[in-house]
């Protein structure tokens, strides 16, 4: 569990958004004019703005502009999550899985998680895969698809994951890899993600 943990202790980053009227926000939130950010984000989140509510969360959560406080943030980041904000279902369930400010609930954890893997959310495979890898959560252990999202989520650039999928492929057969490599390719962002592998369950 203690890989998982570390794991989440990322930097929580923000990517500028197009939308007319939140880009003022971010672009003062990226400058680190937190007062600006928070004046420019706050009726867009109340509006129910996805990206905006995301931003006031990471304020919330970070203590950027306001008061550090985790409750709030949850709850921003959870308005986020239901619109299928993918870097809001990854807090959330960041948020579930280490019971900050919310009962630990891990099933809701790997439901969030599962939510913003699929559609392309990096560190979400990382995290998936690493409960596949290390049978937490409840999930089976299955190595083929704990390499089938670390490959994911280094193609997309997490570091982590390629150290990850390094290591895991040593203790691989050849068929394995294969397989893990072949639902790699054929998978597509915004398609359910596999959940159960022909030769990696139980490995």
């Amino acid at each position: 569990m203690k890989k998982i943990i570390v794991a989440f202790a990322v930097a929580f980053g923000l990517h500028l958004s197009a939308q007319a009227g939140f880009a003022e926000g971010a672009s003062a939130y990226n400058a680190r004019n937190y007062a600006l950010a928070l004046k420019e984000i706050s009726p867009l989140a109340r509006a129910g703005n996805a990206d905006a509510q995301h931003l006031l969360g990471l304020m919330y959560y970070m203590g950027r502009g306001v008061a550090r406080d985790y409750k709030q943030a949850f709850s921003w980041h959870h308005k986020a999550a239901l619109q299928g904000k993918a870097d809001a279902q990854y807090v959330v369930g960041a948020m579930y899985y280490t019971g900050n400010s919310v009962p630990q609930d891990q099933k809701h954890a790997v439901t969030w998680f599962r939510r913003a893997a699929e559609q392309g959310h990096a560190e979400a495979q990382h995290a998936l895969g690493l409960m596949y890898r290390y049978h937490q959560a409840g999930m089976p252990q299955d190595i083929v698809l704990a390499y089938m999202l670390w490959n994911l989520a280094a193609a997309s650039g997490n570091r982590n994951a390629v150290d990850q999928r390094a290591a895991i492929s040593r203790q691989m057969t050849q068929e394995q890899i294969e397989e893990a490599q072949s639902l790699s390719r054929t998978w597509r962002p915004g398609t359910p993600l596999p959940t159960a592998s022909r030769t990696g369950n139980g490995s």
